[in-house]
Protein backbone atom coordinates (compact mmCIF):
# COMPACT_ATOMS: atom_id res chain seq x y z
CA UNK A 1 0.00 0.00 0.00
CA UNK A 2 1.48 3.18 -1.09
CA UNK A 3 0.43 5.99 1.68
CA UNK A 4 1.15 9.95 2.11
CA UNK A 5 4.01 10.57 4.39
CA UNK A 6 1.50 12.70 6.61
CA UNK A 7 -0.47 9.09 6.89
CA UNK A 8 2.51 6.91 7.63
CA UNK A 9 3.59 9.83 10.36
CA UNK A 10 -0.32 8.91 11.92
CA UNK A 11 0.36 5.60 12.26
CA UNK A 12 3.99 5.71 13.28
CA UNK A 13 2.71 7.97 16.01
CA UNK A 14 -0.17 5.48 17.03
CA UNK A 15 2.05 2.63 17.41
CA UNK A 16 4.48 4.27 19.74
CA UNK A 17 1.96 5.90 21.75
CA UNK A 18 0.24 2.59 21.66
CA UNK A 19 3.27 0.56 22.74
CA UNK A 20 3.63 3.56 26.21
CA UNK A 21 -0.49 2.65 26.75
CA UNK A 22 -3.03 0.70 26.17
CA UNK A 23 -5.51 3.50 24.40
CA UNK A 24 -4.44 5.85 22.51
CA UNK A 25 -6.83 8.44 21.98
CA UNK A 26 -6.91 11.04 19.24
CA UNK A 27 -6.44 14.04 21.73
CA UNK A 28 -2.93 12.06 22.55
CA UNK A 29 -1.92 11.66 19.10
CA UNK A 30 -2.64 15.82 18.67
CA UNK A 31 -0.60 16.26 21.82
CA UNK A 32 2.49 14.57 20.63
CA UNK A 33 2.22 15.49 16.95
CA UNK A 34 1.87 19.00 17.97
CA UNK A 35 -1.33 19.28 15.55
CA UNK A 36 -4.91 20.02 15.86
CA UNK A 37 -7.92 18.03 17.14
CA UNK A 38 -9.66 18.58 13.90
CA UNK A 39 -6.66 17.54 11.83
CA UNK A 40 -6.26 14.57 13.66
CA UNK A 41 -9.71 13.91 13.43
CA UNK A 42 -9.48 14.14 9.34
CA UNK A 43 -6.45 12.16 9.31
CA UNK A 44 -8.00 9.22 11.92
CA UNK A 45 -11.17 8.91 9.32
CA UNK A 46 -8.92 8.61 6.42
CA UNK A 47 -7.05 5.85 7.93
CA UNK A 48 -10.04 3.95 9.19
CA UNK A 49 -11.23 3.98 5.63
CA UNK A 50 -8.35 2.69 4.45
CA UNK A 51 -8.78 -0.45 7.10
CA UNK A 52 -5.32 0.63 8.45
CA UNK A 53 -7.25 1.78 12.16
CA UNK A 54 -10.52 1.59 14.30
CA UNK A 55 -11.68 3.13 16.70
CA UNK A 56 -13.31 1.17 20.00
CA UNK A 57 -16.44 2.85 21.41
CA UNK A 58 -14.78 4.52 24.06
CA UNK A 59 -12.58 6.55 21.95
CA UNK A 60 -9.47 4.08 21.66
CA UNK A 61 -7.67 3.70 18.32
CA UNK A 62 -6.38 0.70 17.54
CA UNK A 63 -4.23 -0.26 14.57
CA UNK A 64 -5.39 -3.02 12.50
CA UNK A 65 -2.79 -5.95 11.45
CA UNK A 66 -2.23 -3.77 7.91
CA UNK A 67 -2.11 -0.79 10.18
CA UNK A 68 0.55 -2.46 12.27
CA UNK A 69 2.74 -3.91 9.16
CA UNK A 70 2.83 -0.47 7.92
CA UNK A 71 3.61 1.54 11.18
CA UNK A 72 5.95 -1.11 12.50
CA UNK A 73 8.01 -0.59 9.16
CA UNK A 74 8.26 3.03 8.80
CA UNK A 75 8.96 2.67 12.80
CA UNK A 76 11.83 0.87 11.95
CA UNK A 77 13.05 2.85 8.85
CA UNK A 78 13.22 5.74 11.62
CA UNK A 79 15.00 4.06 14.12
CA UNK A 80 17.64 2.54 11.05
CA UNK A 81 18.09 6.04 9.98
CA UNK A 82 18.44 7.56 12.83
CA UNK A 83 21.22 5.19 14.07
CA UNK A 84 23.08 5.37 10.63
CA UNK A 85 23.12 9.44 10.74
CA UNK A 86 24.14 9.31 14.07
CA UNK A 87 26.80 6.38 13.22
CA UNK A 88 28.42 8.89 10.88
CA UNK A 89 28.69 11.68 13.08
CA UNK A 90 25.21 13.91 12.70
CA UNK A 91 24.26 15.36 15.66
CA UNK A 92 21.93 12.78 17.23
CA UNK A 93 18.80 15.83 17.22
CA UNK A 94 19.15 16.62 13.63
CA UNK A 95 20.00 12.73 12.30
CA UNK A 96 16.14 12.27 14.39
CA UNK A 97 14.93 15.34 12.43
CA UNK A 98 16.38 13.76 9.22
CA UNK A 99 15.45 10.54 9.48
CA UNK A 100 11.88 11.34 10.08
CA UNK A 101 12.29 13.17 6.58
CA UNK A 102 14.30 10.51 4.73
CA UNK A 103 12.11 7.23 6.05
CA UNK A 104 9.28 8.49 3.74
CA UNK A 105 10.79 7.60 0.69
CA UNK A 106 14.01 5.42 0.88
CA UNK A 107 13.65 2.04 -0.81
CA UNK A 108 13.75 -1.17 1.08
CA UNK A 109 16.62 -2.01 -1.02
CA UNK A 110 18.63 1.02 0.66
CA UNK A 111 17.23 0.15 4.23
CA UNK A 112 18.51 -2.96 4.30
CA UNK A 113 22.14 -2.02 2.83
CA UNK A 114 21.89 0.42 5.85
CA UNK A 115 21.20 -2.67 8.37
CA UNK A 116 24.03 -4.75 6.92
CA UNK A 117 26.69 -2.16 6.88
CA UNK A 118 25.68 -1.03 10.87
CA UNK A 119 25.68 -4.90 11.65
CA UNK A 120 28.95 -4.89 10.26
CA UNK A 121 31.02 -1.81 11.32
CA UNK A 122 29.68 -1.59 14.63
Amino acid sequence: MNLHESAEMYLETIYILSCENECVRSIDVAEHMGYSKPSVSRAVGLLKKAGLLTMEKDGCLRLTEDGKTTAKKVFDRHTVLSHFLAFIGVNGEIATKDACRMEHVISDETVTAIKTFLEKYE
